[in-house]
């Protein structure tokens, strides 16, 4: 069926669970054949155990409902905890799918998507998705297996009444296939206003020291609310028609009952059926009454999950613009790092009329230190961008030791890159973890030793726990320097030798800069360094300096040279390094 297509792609996360899901089909055949068995024995019970003749007759007959009644239950419980560990393990499953795959998309889907966005995918719809394929699939197999038995039973127990049931069924079915679609539908939509409440809170969550000093709580949470309200009145549509739904199939369904249970009562009276039979058949009628209803108010939460499923399929479906080539070419075995940008132009796929870098050439010889310094929106980031493959140039080449860095594995080529950004990210971990970022496999010794040349290990242990300190989310419980030491420790755990350093000492102290310094230059040793330097103070002893503007490259020399010129640089010079007059 069209409206539950979405559902068939969790088809592959149910086939590692082959063998559960047969022992689950037993334990429901099982369970459906004890349930339809139940109406006879009562049948037998109304016609033949209501007389002194059949005193021991009826003592068997009830042995017989209980003995039936003990195998429904057992055999429901076990179903239920099989179906329910089979929904949980694979939601799971899909869970981990996601996030994975959202780990490998490229800089480009996160300008469009918001985080708050994947994260109500991951966590909403996903849940969508687990009632269905849990509690929703045991309900519908069920209701299935019984509405097919009854179905039959009723036909042998009364074939004219059991014409005159089907024909009514269409009454039944008409709305499910009439309002299915639309319950879908409102139920994507409901998804989506909860994702973008998920993504306001999101943002202004991970902002809230600018929303408190700019004292815009108010203004946000205004903002938060009628994001909440839409969703909730989205949500109120969506009730609304699962509602009628559910109500008319209820109605529709009871109703075709009572009207067969009254052509019985008549056939009873006139004695073209015993009273027994008229039970067993109205038994099995209130079975498919029951079991219809069931499927009807399942039908309505598949909806709502084949609409979550195509939200999950969207991130899944999608594909990062940045990997690895199918055949990646090696490093070459003499790698020395000989970093090449030929006439490289580029524009960020969110504005694709602003051009980032138009032309850009430079070579960087092996163990280089480059300093790239120009105002802000010059391209100095962009470049750093390229190197890493968060994007691919729009024209030119980028070429590490000779090969073009698309055609190199994209995770062997950031290993070999090391970066300390101007806004240090760190994770809700110990100090210690968020160093070993650097290196995963890094020893405890090996981290300790790469946090003291980072001049961070005095600190690290005046810290309550010391090295396995819990630090917060995004660091929280450190101070601005005491995060870029983090960074800097990180990078000097990985020892690349390729490094990108973003203003790394930005965040430090005058005497914590000047210690940094010196270590920095120890781990900028031997490797081919590239700086971006906002502070003209940070780039003093660099081997060369590029400045740049506007994406281009407007002039190069080393400090003294550039300084006692006219250009930008001497500009920038005399503005940061020239003391004040009085």
């Amino acid at each position: 069926m069209p409206q539950v297509k979405p559902l068939r792609r969790a088809l592959p996360f149910l086939r590692p669970y082959t063998g559960r899901m047969l022992f689950a089909l037993i334990c429901l055949t099982v369970a459906a054949l004890a349930a339809l068995a139940m109406p006879v024995s009562i049948r037998l019970v109304v016609d033949y155990g209501f007389s002194n003749a059949n005193g021991q007759s009826i003592d068997i007959y009830f042995v017989a409902l209980l003995l039936l009644s003990v195998i429904y239950a057992l055999s429901s419980a076990a179903r239920y905890y099989t179906v329910m560990w089979i929904g949980e393990r694979v939601v799971a499953d899909i869970r981990s799918a996601v996030y994975r795959h959202v780990l490998r998309m490229d800089a480009a889907f996160f300008e469009v998507t918001r985080s708050g966005e994947v994260l109500s995918r991951l966590t909403t719809d996903t849940t969508l998705v687990q009632s269905v394929i849990g509690a929703g699939v045991s309900i519908a197999l069920r209701s299935a297996f019984i509405l097919s038995g009854s179905l039959v039973m009723l036909l042998v127990t009364s074939p004219r009444l059991s014409i005159l049931l089907f024909g009514l069924l269409p009454l039944v079915v008409l709305p499910v296939l009439v309002y299915g679609r639309k319950v879908r539908k409102l139920s994507r939509e409901t998804q989506d206003r909860v994702a973008d409440s998920s993504g306001i809170a999101g943002e202004v969550l991970n902002a809230i020291q600018v929303v408190q000093a700019f004292t815009l709580e108010a203004v946000q949470g205004r903002r938060f609310n009628e994001a909440v309200e839409r969703s909730f009145v989205a949500a109120r549509r969506r009730l609304s028609v699962g509602s009628l739904l559910s109500g008319l199939v209820v109605l529709c369904s009871f109703s075709a009952v009572v009207f067969v249970l009254w052509s019985g009562a008549r056939s009873v009276i006139d004695g073209s059926i015993s009273a027994g039979t008229l039970v067993q058949f109205l038994f099995y009628a209130t079975l498919v009454a029951g079991s219809t209803t069931a499927i009807g108010e399942v039908w309505s939460d598949v909806q709502r999950a084949a609409g979550a499923m195509e939200r999950l399929l969207d991130i899944l479906d999608s594909r990062p613009a940045i990997t690895s080539p199918d055949a990646s070419r090696p490093f070459p075995a003499s790698a020395n790092h000989h970093l090449v940008l030929d006439r490289v132009s580029f524009n960020y796929p969110s504005r694709p009329g602003q051009l980032a870098l138009g032309g850009l050439s430079l070579d960087i010889s092996p163990a280089e230190t480059l300093a790239l310094v120009g105002p802000s929106g010059a391209g100095k980031s962009t470049v750093f961008q390229l190197l890493l493959r968060f994007y691919d140039p729009v024209e030119g080449q980028i070429r590490l030791d000779g090969v073009d860095i698309r055609d190199l594995d994209l995770r062997a080529l950031r290993r070999r890159v090391g970066i300390v950004p101007q806004q240090t990210v760190l994770f809700a971990d110990s100090v210690l973890e968020n160093i070993r970022c650097g290196r995963p496999d890094a020893t405890d010794a090996a981290v300790v030793k790469a946090a003291t040349a980072a001049y961070a290990d005095d600190f690290i242990r005046q810290l309550p726990e010391g090295y396995h300190t819990f630090l917060g989310e995004k660091g929280a419980r450190l101070s601005g320097g005491q995060q870029q030491r983090i960074a800097i420790a990180r990078a000097i755990l990985k020892d690349p030798p390729l490094l990108l350093l973003d203003e790394a000492t930005s965040a430090l102290d005058a005497e914590s800069e000047n210690l940094l310094q010196q270590a920095l230059q120890e781990l900028m040793a031997n490797r081919t360094v590239i700086v971006i330097a906002h502070r003209l103070a940070t780039v003093k002893k660099v081997n060369r300096i590029i400045v740049m503007d506007q994406g281009r490259i407007v002039d190069s020399g080393n400090h003294d040279s550039l300084s006692t010129g006219a250009g930008m640089y001497a500009r920038l010079a005399e503005l940061q390094l020239t003391p004040n007059m009085q």
